[in-house]
């Protein structure tokens, strides 16, 4: 049980810089807007979804995931 405290710990602490990263605006000009995210216009209506940003996310938390697990 030792072991599953200090992950919630270091999940945690991670949560937490994340979080302030993102408030004070960092990644805030590329983040949501990478080449091949699809911005979609038309008179009123508006259909963004950010592709590229999801693989990326997903492929750093799989990478962080598989280094925790080692």
């Amino acid at each position: 049980m030792n072991d599953l405290g200090k992950f919630l710990v270091v999940i945690g602490l991670g949560i937490a810089v994340v979080g302030v990263l993102i408030g004070y605006g960092v990644g805030k000009g590329w983040l949501g807007h990478l080449p091949g995210d699809i911005h979609y216009t038309r008179g009123n209506a508006s259909f963004y979804f950010p592709i590229v940003t999801c693989l990326l996310a997903s492929a750093v938390l799989t990478l962080l995931m598989w280094l925790l697990k080692k």
